[in-house]
């Protein structure tokens, strides 16, 4: 699953549409497989670096689980739609089919 404000199934993206200039690099990734799907991932991504926080100008990524939601219960996770398979990705300045490439050697 995907959560980008810029698809037209987000469900905010009327109002990103209207509030923002532009979407950003900023996807949301939902893995089947839970924590374990997570983990198997991260660990065969080669160009993307797996990082505690979401900043710099490479591209990112991270667990929500683990960093910014870490001091919520599952329940409270759950609620806010914060799944074990969760991981947040800031995409960077390189180049766009290096970075999907990645992505697609380290789900397949």
């Amino acid at each position: 699953r995907v959560w980008y404000p810029g698809l037209p199934s987000h469900p905010d993206h009327a109002l990103a549409t209207e509030l923002l200039d532009g979407f950003g690099g900023m996807v949301g990734l939902e893995l089947k497989g839970g924590t374990r799907a997570a983990e198997r991932m991260l660990k065969k991504l080669k160009l993307i670096t797996h990082a505690p926080s979401l900043a710099g100008v490479e591209s990112l990524i991270s667990e929500p689980r683990l960093t910014s939601h870490a001091r919520l219960t599952d329940a409270e996770r759950s609620r806010q739609g914060i799944t074990e398979g969760c991981v947040r990705l800031s995409c960077g300045i390189e180049d766009a089919e290096d970075l999907i490439a990645d992505l697609a050697q380290a789900l397949g």
